[in-house]
């Protein structure tokens, strides 16, 4: 078993790697919006209580793509050769639509499995956050 880890992705909120090869298997760990090397949430202004003052998930969404892409490109692995995506959404009811249409620009070619979760909260601040598998050669 290999792990993977990128400065080019946000920093993990615990003790985990972005990534782990086992066999040619590539599993992704918990892949949030946050920007590489801060603490910042694309969409997301809040004031000095936390409190949401402007809130874009579309910009969460593309976000946590472009940072999936990364970690497989960092570990040696593409886009393409994604197999399973599983995405944890805090507001189904708000979120699915703008996920959903968003999701079908970056999977026109590759159409992995995928599983859409609703749950209640995240560890940080984010609305989204997306586990992945991959192949890797």
């Amino acid at each position: 078993m290999t792990h993977f880890s990128t400065d080019k992705a946000p920093k993990p909120v615990g003790l985990y790697p972005h990534a782990k090869r086992v066999g040619n298997l590539l599993f992704l760990s918990g892949v949030g919006p946050r920007k590489a090397g801060t603490d910042e949430i694309p969409g997301l202004v809040t004031d000095k209580h936390g409190n949401h003052l402007e809130f874009d998930f579309a910009a969460q969404c593309r976000s946590v793509f472009e940072n999936v892409r990364t970690i497989l490109e960092e570990s040696g692995s593409s886009w393409d050769k994604l197999v399973d995506v599983t995405v944890f959404l805090v507001d189904m009811k708000r979120d699915f639509q703008t996920y959903n249409k968003i999701y079908a620009e970056y999977f026109k070619d590759n159409q992995p499995c995928r599983t859409t979760v609703g749950i209640d909260s995240l560890p940080t601040a984010i609305a989204i956050e997306l586990k992945c598998i991959a192949t890797i050669e």
